[in-house]
């Protein structure tokens, strides 16, 4: 190509969750937990989850299938796609393949890009694949498409309620309302048994909480470390917060993305950050000369970062939590949910602003980076995204059933996974029309899905 493409970045975007929910509140009182232990302990307001008629694929499939429809983008303007998953329906056989049945039909084939697995992190490898493929001499000028999909469960147990379910799709391509600023980033790597998933029969995990949360914040630590010299480098000024306008942090939890940011505040503290002065500065200073391994077990510096930070997060974080804190933990949807929430909350406000995207999957990958928002000319537009996402109508169609279902949906689940030869129990009513579902396994272990079709009323109405 005669010239380089610029700006790249996500063109446009779509997010799906399961219609079935529970609330953290019922749960509280079902699981015989303190009352406040998941909505203030935890920070979250709901559970969403996947009966036996939805998996992975079938929430790949209508994410993926709503993204073409809502901006009219051909299958054959697709030449990558790229998906990040933790959930394993078959150890060789990608989410990519049966993804390509929405392409196949149109005759596209020649589509690049398989599946990423890292815990949470695979989303964000999928997408930084697509941005450089599209940066790079390989790109022949059609878009790359990345999707993040996951249902996050666990065993019968404390752990429980930090599930969720969803998926989120990104078109990615040059000239974008949302760019990826790839000189502005911070990796950190590493090898630790925080969370894993060694029992192949069984889908869920090992996890070891407290050190998951040292890791996420160390990991923090380092990823801001190395950016900020990047930023200084390249700008010639220090780097802090006072440079972003928004914060979005991959969400196991929501009271871990305030932990985290009280603890972003608290490094730019030691970093001597101007904007920090007077009752601030004076809150934390006894905690300057504190050693780095006890400052992240210490709970006096923990409870203080976030007490200093609330002002500061209710402007920059606040706007990205709604559908983290509605839906739970979708791993490697988690953080791009985040970003559909802030889309959402302040599409109108976001022209010129910059946003800083942690993220993190266990085991460890993580990485922090830099989008720039700008509003664009044409179909690929922030407030198209906004309107596209329609995240308020989907919150509200949430359907909300009692702990006793939700557990027992858990008990067939259990029973559904690896699996073969059956048909699902759930009823049809439970999922919105346009959501792809699973009709059934057959006895060779091969999969079938259908979609449920849109009704339209006399009136024009579609359900």
């Amino acid at each position: 190509m005669a010239e380089r493409p610029k700006n790249v970045g996500i063109l446009a975007m779509d997010v799906y969750f399961p219609a079935t929910s529970v609330l953290q509140d019922a749960l509280e009182d079902f699981d015989g937990a303190s009352k406040g232990k998941y909505t203030i302990g935890l920070g979250q307001d709901r559970l969403a989850f996947c009966s036996d008629l939805e998996d992975v694929i079938s929430m790949s499939l209508t994410v993926v299938q709503s993204l073409l429809q809502k901006y009219n983008v051909e299958p054959s303007q697709v030449g990558r796609l790229e998906v990040g998953s933790e959930t394993v329906v078959d150890k060789s056989k990608s989410i990519k393949t049966w993804i390509m049945q929405l392409f196949e039909k149109a005759g596209n084939t020649d589509i690049e890009g398989v599946d990423s697995t890292n815990a949470c992190y695979g989303g964000t490898a999928a997408l930084l694949n697509c941005v450089n493929w599209v940066e790079s001499s390989a790109w022949d000028g059609r878009y790359g498409l990345v999707v993040a999909a996951d249902s996050a469960v666990y065993a019968e147990g404390a752990a429980r309620p930090t599930g969720g379910a969803g998926a989120v799709a990104m078109l990615i391509g040059p000239n974008a309302p949302l760019v990826m600023e790839r000189k502005f980033t911070g990796t950190h790597m590493s090898h630790v048994y925080d969370f894993y998933k060694p029992k192949l029969a069984s889908e869920y995990p090992v996890v070891d909480g407290k050190l998951s949360q040292t890791c996420y914040l160390k990991a923090l630590d380092l990823c801001y470390g190395r950016l900020c010299e990047k930023f200084e480098k390249l700008e010639g000024k220090p780097f802090s917060l006072s440079e972003v306008d928004f914060v979005v942090c991959h969400s196991p939890y929501n009271k871990l993305v305030q932990k985290s940011f009280g603890r972003l505040i608290y490094n730019d503290f030691i970093r001597q950050a101007s904007y920090l002065e007077g009752s601030i500065s004076a809150n934390l200073e006894p905690y300057r000369c504190l050693p780095l391994e006890e400052s992240y077990s210490n709970r006096d510096l923990e409870k203080v970062s976030q007490q200093v930070a609330k002002p500061f997060y209710a402007t920059k974080v606040e706007p990205a939590t709604l559908i983290p804190k509605q839906v739970g933990n979708m791993y490697c949807a988690s953080l791009y949910g985040g970003l559909a929430s802030l889309l959402h909350q302040k599409a109108g406000d976001l022209h010129g602003k910059r946003a800083l995207m942690f993220s993190y999957g266990s085991g460890l990958a993580s990485t922090l980076f830099s989008i720039q928002f700008q509003e664009c000319e044409g179909h690929f537009t922030l407030s198209n995204i906004s309107s596209a996402l329609d995240v308020a109508r989907k919150i509200q169609e949430f359907i909300t059933v009692s702990p006793e279902e939700f557990d027992k949906t858990m008990q067939i689940m259990e029973t559904r996974y690896g699996a073969n030869d059956f048909k699902p129990v759930a009823k049809l009513s439970n999922i919105r029309p346009g959501t792809f579902f699973l009709t059934g396994v057959d006895a060779l272990y091969r999969r079938s899905y259908d979609v449920k079709p849109i009704e339209i009323t006399a009136n024009g109405v579609c359900h």
